[in-house]
């Protein structure tokens, strides 16, 4: 590309960014303090999480619940207007269980987060949307569990306080139609900001 080229260039998408940026502001835009940018900022620093997962069958007839231990941190990210964070689980023997790493965004576009979670051991990404709603973060997505089985998933963050958090997922295997509540439970205590 040829200086003149390349100027011209940097000049048109500078052009183009500002009239984007006026554009939004006559909008109406909510800026980048927004309160909706804010709403996951419960899940920034340390915490150590116990939980467990429902099972059925023999196998809750002769183990029980299995339970799961954990730490899950959280940080800010893309200039402070979204949070990456990272949840690993293991069995109370400390066997690795699951080892995901979650990017969150605000979509002022779509008035939701939009959400995207990497799974290391299965070798997966899923995403989903979460809402603010009634006191608690509500997070709408999908995923294959372990056997490879689809399911649709519904999380709420609830009982937040500055010092813990509560984390209940349930699933359907179904699309929708009926609800396995309460498939896996967390609760998160604060180790470190």
């Amino acid at each position: 590309m040829t200086p003149f080229l390349r100027r011209a260039f940097v000049a048109a998408l500078s052009l183009s960014f500002a009239a984007g940026m006026t554009h939004a502001a006559d909008a109406g835009t909510p800026t980048a303090n927004a309160a909706e940018l804010h709403q996951f900022d419960f899940l920034l620093g340390q915490w150590q999480v116990k939980g467990e997962v429902k099972v059925g069958g023999l196998v809750a007839l002769i183990h029980g619940m299995p339970k799961l231990t954990g730490n899950w941190k959280a940080w800010h990210a893309v200039d402070g207007r979204g949070i990456e964070d990272e949840l690993r689980l293991t069995d109370p023997s400390g066997n690795p269980l699951s080892s995901v790493q979650s990017t969150r965004i605000f979509s002022r576009e779509e008035n939701c987060w939009k959400i995207t979670v990497l799974d290391a051991r299965e070798g997966r990404a899923q995403p989903s949307t979460g809402h603010w709603q009634d006191g608690e973060m509500v997070v709408i997505g999908s995923g294959t569990d372990h056997e490879g089985k689809r399911y649709r998933s519904r999380t709420h963050f609830n009982a937040i306080t500055s010092t813990g958090f509560h984390m209940v997922q349930d699933r359907s295997y179904d699309e929708g139609k009926t609800w396995e509540t309460a498939f896996v439970t967390l609760n998160a205590i604060r180790t470190g900001n």
